[in-house]
């Protein structure tokens, strides 16, 4: 890509546009994906926005194939079998095995081209599939969701402990910190590559990112309305600043080329 610093090309992935079954779930889920899109072109960023389950796989990765950067949200659970588990657990959501198949080719991708990606909620568990990890069906200890309320009610508020050496510490430029999350689901065995970057109170996994990529996924909801109001600013920011140094470094490569 030919572009200037400073025209940076965020697209942020979600599920669908459409859940006609469940419209108080899928107004929630609209309020946190477009204050992602509204955190970013604050910051600068050209964004695009594109609903998995809407196209096919191979669509999805021509149509993000110029982004400098990634941010795939939230939604439902995914599809079991992509990483050997069995339908019929308890709290099961509606699945998009077409979403799920394409979330997963984009985060390979990122990895192979060293994209920069943000995974939020379902996407750090989409990150966690698509490199071998596994995942906990369910979880309901009260801490990671408010249970039995109205769903513009079960967002919970609770601390994370960041890992010290962490990229997601850096970033949010502290280890201890209140985040909103409502999910049911977990990292159960970590793909090939991630490591755990913070725990919940209850010793769970609350974030992960990969050891040499530049990809980081957090499984509470910075994007939430009453998320401390710098959090999401901060991992986009993180995000450009991984896409500078990559352009950077291709730019150096180039010229030390054509010398």
């Amino acid at each position: 890509m030919n572009q200037e610093f400073t025209d940076r090309m965020l697209v942020v992935v979600e599920v669908t546009t459409e859940r006609p079954d469940r419209p108080a779930y899928h107004a929630k889920v609209q309020v946190l994906n477009a204050r992602v899109v509204t955190e970013a072109e604050t910051a600068g960023w050209a964004v695009a926005r594109v609903a998995a389950a809407d196209v096919t796989p191979a669509d999805l990765l021509r149509l993000t194939a110029d982004a400098d950067a990634l941010v795939i949200v939230g939604g439902e659970d995914i599809t079991p079998h992509f990483y050997g588990g069995a339908t019929g657990y308890e709290g099961e959501t509606h699945h998009f095995a077409t979403a799920d198949e394409g979330q997963i080719a984009l985060v390979q991708r990122a990895l192979a081209l060293g994209t920069p990606l943000l995974g939020i909620c379902r996407g750090l568990q989409i990150i966690n599939v698509a490199l071998g990890g596994s995942l906990v069906q369910h979880i309901d200890d009260g801490i990671h969701k408010n249970v039995g309320v109205p769903i513009d009610q079960i967002l919970s508020t609770h601390g994370v402990i960041l890992a010290a050496d962490s990229t997601l510490s850096l970033s949010l430029g502290r280890v201890d910190i209140s985040v909103q999350s409502a999910h049911h689901q977990i990292v159960d065995r970590l793909g090939a590559g991630l490591v755990s970057a913070a725990h919940a109170p209850d010793g769970l996994i609350e974030a992960l990112e990969h050891e040499t990529a530049p990809i980081v996924g957090v499984q509470w909801h910075p994007e939430a309305p009453n998320a401390p109001a710098d959090q999401l600013g901060l991992l986009l920011a993180s995000l450009a600043a991984q896409h500078d140094a990559r352009a950077l470094a291709e730019a150096l490569v180039a010229n030390a080329l054509a010398a």
